[in-house]
């Protein structure tokens, strides 16, 4: 019953022009940031052979193509979760959810998947950027990989969060205005460490510093047990908020 639902989400998001406005304009803009880091490795390749230190295409074109795709994307991810708990309240079809034959977890989960569905999508878009870069050179597949799932993981924490944040309200522009800020506070909260503790609480809770070491190739589980549990609490509050807007019809 969870993947139907994320069928239907998937189904329903691609049958509105949001979804193929968000896959035009990110594509291109994406794209044009891919072509900047080719353009400056290939101003700076003559400079950094002759000085004996090649960091390597894939660190110069990868990581900047896959950190600048994560912000814009933090930017697009509200504007799809807008819609999956605040539409449905506004739209008053939220009620026949409730008497439908699901439970909170299948609906809540079955919604987070579609969103991540097309998510997937757009991050297999994207990645196709970089493996051109095969027909006049080489990359290093680690690094690449290791970007490719802190963009996923940070993709998916971004939607977890944005769900959570659509189940509050009956308004989806209001979901999607307190989802960005969020998630632009959660991002740039690490610029509160203090040079004399760049480790401490404030750095720790940030999305950004684990992703940082994702898209250097410092694969640390304790980054990935930060967005797995994030995601799984924020999933978790979803469901506790419906199961209580189930109540209370």
């Amino acid at each position: 019953m969870i993947w139907s639902i994320a069928i239907r989400e998937l189904r329903s998001l691609f049958l509105t022009p949001l979804a193929w406005a968000i896959l035009a304009i990110t594509q291109f803009i994406i794209c044009l940031f891919f072509l900047k880091s080719v353009e400056l490795y290939l101003g700076i390749q003559p400079q950094l052979e002759a000085n004996n230190s090649d960091p390597g295409i894939t660190s110069i074109i990868v990581e900047s193509l896959y950190g600048s795709a994560a912000f814009i994307l933090m930017i697009i991810i509200p504007l799809l979760t807008m819609r999956l708990i605040s539409a449905e309240r506004q739209n008053k079809t939220l009620t026949l959810l409730f008497t439908a034959p699901l439970s909170m977890t299948e609906i809540i989960l079955g919604k987070y998947l579609g969103v991540i569905l097309f998510l997937t999508i757009m991050i297999a878009m994207i990645t196709i950027m970089p493996l051109t870069v095969l027909l006049g050179g080489s990359l290093d597949f680690g690094l690449l990989l290791s970007n490719i799932l802190g963009l996923f993981l940070i993709l998916a924490t971004f939607s977890a969060i944005g769900l959570y944040i659509s189940t509050l309200t009956n308004n989806p522009i209001l979901s999607a205005v307190i989802s960005f800020t969020s998630l632009l506070l959660l991002n740039l909260i690490d610029l509160l460490a203090t040079s004399d503790n760049p480790t401490g609480l404030f750095s720790y809770i940030s999305l950004r510093s684990h992703l940082d070491n994702l898209f250097t190739g410092f694969f640390n589980s304790s980054d990935i047990i930060y967005y797995v549990l994030l995601i799984l609490m924020f999933i978790v509050l979803s469901i506790r908020r419906l199961d209580n807007d189930r109540l209370q019809h």
